[in-house]
């Protein structure tokens, strides 16, 4: 505990609007689990300590700093920066602050050096969607040559969520996350994810659009596999999964399937025309 180094301060005022801000213990775990277990030889590449960028924290430093010790199992000597637009939430977390992990002003801007990974949970999503491209673009302006930006959203206990990575280039996957335990064949199927798309698809689940389509066939080969469910809901995803990937470009496989998630190519979800 203590004050660290409050890194730069703007020139302008930072480029976004204040969140609601709302946060709560361990409800980005899902997507820090995710981080860690898939991208771990990108956090380890480089002699110099890489820089971790949380944007937009919210009215508390805590996922910031369970992010900092999730992400010290992969490297222990990273800068990690909690970003946010409030003055009065940067002041309230500096008691969080310790040797490797800050909190300072800024938005959009990225007021840091190069980032390795810039994560932005629940911010977007408070956004209009024709405000994502610009978005997208500043945060992707502000990463190192192995850069990505993780941006999702999430629900309150963190139990459900989606996420897009994107590096220098463009969008490159999507992420879908859930309980497992949580769904059920006819009141909660896979589908429910589509209230936590990221906000670059939360209004394209109409027909017409890829998120639709995955979707509908996400539920669709749930449906198919209900008969595993008796074993278990890891042993239902697994086997539902599989069989979308017959499908769909699935980039993950069993290993991450357990555990809730689904990973997919971006290219056929992507929305069909400008917002």
């Amino acid at each position: 505990m203590g004050a660290a180094y409050p890194g730069p301060v703007p020139s302008q005022r930072p480029v976004g609007s204040p969140t609601r801000g709302t946060t709560a213990p361990n409800r980005l775990r899902r997507a820090d689990r995710w981080l860690v277990g898939t991208q771990a030889a990108r956090i380890r590449l480089g002699d110099d300590p890489p820089v971790m960028v949380d944007l937009g924290y919210g009215r508390l430093g805590t996922t910031t700093r369970e992010w900092a010790d999730r992400l010290a199992t992969v490297r222990d000597d990273l800068d990690v920066v909690g970003v946010e637009i409030s003055p009065d939430r940067v002041a309230a977390a500096q008691p969080l602050a310790r040797p490797g992990l800050r909190f300072v002003l800024g938005g959009f801007e990225v007021p840091t050096p190069p980032a390795r990974v810039i994560r932005a949970f629940n911010v977007l999503r408070q956004y209009d969607e024709g405000e994502v491209g610009q978005a997208w673009a500043g945060l992707q302006a502000a990463l190192d040559e192995h850069g990505v930006v993780v941006d999702g959203t999430c629900s309150e206990l963190g139990r459900l969520g989606s996420w897009v990575m994107l590096d220098r280039e463009g969008p490159r996957s999507l992420t879908l996350s859930w309980r497992l335990r949580d769904l059920d064949l006819d009141a909660t199927p896979p589908s429910v994810v589509a209230e936590r798309l990221p906000k670059a698809l939360i209004h394209r689940n109409v027909p017409g659009e890829g998120v639709h389509d995955l979707l509908r066939d996400l539920d669709d080969a749930w449906a198919r596999t209900a008969g595993w469910a008796t074993y278990g809901a890891r042993a239902h995803a697994v086997e539902a999964f599989g069989l979308l990937a017959r499908r769909w470009p699935v980039l993950d496989g069993p290993r991450r399937w357990r555990l809730g998630e689904l990973t997919l190519a971006w290219e056929p979800v992507a929305p069909a025309s400008p917002a």
